[in-house]
């Protein structure tokens, strides 16, 4: 009888295992279908625009002017104003971020970090345009005031405010990468006799170290894809320049205003793919550097 109940029980077992696999493949299967599909559409309706203009023009071309009586289709303005957005973020959010998950995870006290853990998740549910209006109203006249940029809506100001957008990300995903350090790591590291800063730095940053970099990663990944937040606080010039504190236009934003006045089926119209084409390329990239990133950490702290 024992015998027939613990069979019946293994079989039931193994009928929930095999639904609840088939369910996580069918959604892996999914996510790819999707990503697949992505690329196939944005590659099909870019084709047409790399039919009638090079790829080195395409690329290279230092002038964005799709409307001129000569048009022409140079992305590199955009995509080098959609680095340097991305890399002031970077510079801003990282050690800030940074600071706030380690503070948080290994230092706050419960109560304090009851009220801050909320509060600086709070700011991931503020919709961009918020972000985007309060750049383009207030942070940009207190850049003004101190570094009395070339133009008061430029690169550094929407940076600035990505940065802003970008610490929820890291904070939360950085935190969770320290607190799943096991705990007996800790204490043999005190038992040691290191001090509790010498347990951060050598024990547990560098046991979590591809958890927090993947956190670094996306959060960046996250920069180079918003588009209402820049497109209201960079000024939107399509010049190309080297300089944060002048206006600048990125990839996204350049589809967000022309998409909605471009005839279908124009060179224009294709164009506008082609941009989103290689700001897919430019996204899977980071993707692609932060799982290479990750195994190589993963594998240097084993």
């Amino acid at each position: 009888m024992m015998g027939r109940v613990r069979s019946r029980r293994s079989a039931s077992r193994s009928v929930n295992e095999y639904g609840v696999r088939s369910v996580l493949i069918m959604a892996s299967a999914f996510s790819i279908f999707v990503l697949g599909a992505t690329f196939v559409f944005l590659l099909s309706n870019a084709l047409p625009f790399f039919g009638q203009v090079p790829l080195d023009s395409f690329l290279l071309g230092t002038r964005w002017d799709p409307t001129n009586e000569y048009p022409l289709y140079g992305v590199l303005p955009l995509f080098v104003s959609t680095l340097l957005v991305s890399m002031v973020s970077a510079v801003i959010a990282i050690p800030i971020g940074l600071g706030c998950t380690i503070y948080l995870a290994e230092i706050a006290h419960p109560k304090v970090k009851a009220v801050l853990k909320p509060a600086i998740e709070v700011l991931a549910g503020i919709p961009s345009v918020v972000y985007g209006f309060f750049a383009l109203v207030i942070l940009s006249q207190w850049i003004n005031d101190i570094f009395h940029p070339t133009t008061i809506l430029n690169l550094f100001n929407g940076g600035v405010m990505l940065a802003v957008m970008m610490i929820p990300i890291m904070v939360s995903l950085s935190e969770d990468a320290i607190n799943a350090v096991p705990r007996s790591l800790r204490e043999a590291s005190l038992a040691l006799g290191m001090t509790r800063w010498e347990t951060i730095r050598k024990v547990i940053l560098p046991a979590a170290m591809p958890g927090i970099v993947a956190a670094i990663v996306l959060s960046i990944g996250r920069a180079v894809g918003e588009t209402m937040t820049v497109l209201m606080a960079t000024g939107n010039a399509t010049a190309l320049t080297f300089n944060i504190f002048q206006s600048g236009q990125t990839m996204t934003a350049t589809i967000a205003i022309e998409v909605g006045e471009v005839a279908a089926g124009t060179t224009h119209y294709h164009a506008l793919f082609a941009i989103g084409l290689l700001l897919f390329l430019l996204t899977f990239a980071i993707n692609i550097i932060a799982d290479w990133l990750m195994h190589r950490y993963a594998e240097a702290y084993k």
